[in-house]
């Protein structure tokens, strides 16, 4: 791919500070082919508030230097990608006092085959969660926080087809292992992930919990974690 000036900047100034993708990967908290994947592939195509800053304070710059110009062309839904619009701009619906306004994409994980998921960029409404939750139960940030919906069976019994998960887009690392919603190449999928210890180059285990789905293994960099399940609803 053709590498816009942010990925330039990046390369240029690893490269400064005697460094490589790899370690500057490790450094600010995230898989070793973390970079590697961000600026050969793609993905993502912002880097997050968060490895942002880290990143910036590893290289030495204003984390705003790290900050490209809108692009309109995604690689999977934008509205999964990790986002510094204000939250201003991002809810569209009231949120009540001590109540924090999460987004419910119009986009579904597929628990079987990857479903390619086109133009799904807009929250199709608004769950209220309370801040003292988001804080204290799930740990997290309202600006990290996706609902999306459960399409198949392959995570039988634990996810249904129909069954409501809430994302924390901050969590892209799979260690510790868990149940992650990912973009595999094909399309967004739910499953287990985890990385095999002192892979080189570093590999991660897809699982499903249905037994009547393969197990099977990625490269990190061929795989973009797009946020790790942590809660669900689910109707009775």
């Amino acid at each position: 791919m053709d590498l816009d000036p942010t990925r330039v900047l990046v390369m240029k100034l690893i490269q400064e500070r005697g460094t490589d993708l790899k370690n500057a990967s490790i450094a600010i908290g995230r898989n070793a082919a973390y970079l590697h994947q961000y600026i050969t592939r793609g993905i993502p195509k912002v880097l997050p508030e968060d490895a942002r800053e880290s990143l910036a304070a590893l290289l030495g710059v204003p984390d705003a230097q790290l900050r490209p110009p809108p692009d309109p062309d995604a690689r999977m839904p934008a509205a999964l990608e990790p986002t510094d619009a204000p939250p201003a701009r991002r809810r569209t619906r009231a949120t009540l006092d001590g109540f924090a306004a999460i987004p419910e994409l119009d986009v579904r994980a597929s628990a079987g085959p990857g479903a390619l998921n086109d133009g799904l960029e807009d929250a199709q409404s608004t769950w209220q969660f309370s801040e003292t939750m988001i804080r204290h139960e799930f740990r997290a940030k309202p600006d990290d926080l996706r609902v999306i919906t459960i399409d198949g069976d392959s995570m039988e019994p634990l996810l249904s087809s129909g069954d409501r998960i809430l994302l924390d887009t901050s969590q892209r690392v799979p260690v510790p292992p868990g149940i992650f919603v990912i973009w595999d190449g094909m399309g967004v999928v739910a499953k287990r992930v985890e990385h095999i210890p002192n892979s080189e180059p570093a590999t991660i285990v897809i699982k499903s919990v249905n037994p009547d789905y393969q197990t099977y293994e990625r490269g990190a960099e061929e795989v973009n974690i797009i946020g790790r399940v942590i809660w669900l609803s689910r109707r009775l």
